[in-house]
């Protein structure tokens, strides 16, 4: 699912709110989450899962066309840990 397509099945299920109130929720929610991981922080949703930053150190790489040694220097990444609920949703388990 795209953004796009999120923001078209939320105006359906939801016909009193206007489509472009619902486009800047869906920008602020996603906002708000990319700044708090750009600050370092963890950011937990509930059933759903929660996003955090890793850290992937310096290291040597290979160019795989070439072969050659290329130093790759180190990183922050995005992590997603799925919540219990969400796990158990997509397993087919029944919850509480």
């Amino acid at each position: 699912m795209t953004k796009s397509e999120l923001i078209m099945r939320l105006a359906e299920s939801n016909p009193h709110l206007y489509q472009r109130d619902i486009e800047r929720i869906v920008a602020t929610v996603f906002g708000e989450i990319a700044s708090a991981l750009a600050r370092g922080d963890r950011v937990e949703l509930r059933g759903f899962g929660a996003f955090s930053v890793k850290r992937r150190e310096a290291r040597i790489g290979r160019n795989p066309r070439t072969g050659d040694s290329v130093p790759v220097e180190d990183k922050h990444i995005p992590f997603f840990k799925t919540g219990k609920q969400l796990r158990d949703r997509l397993n087919g388990v029944e919850g509480d």
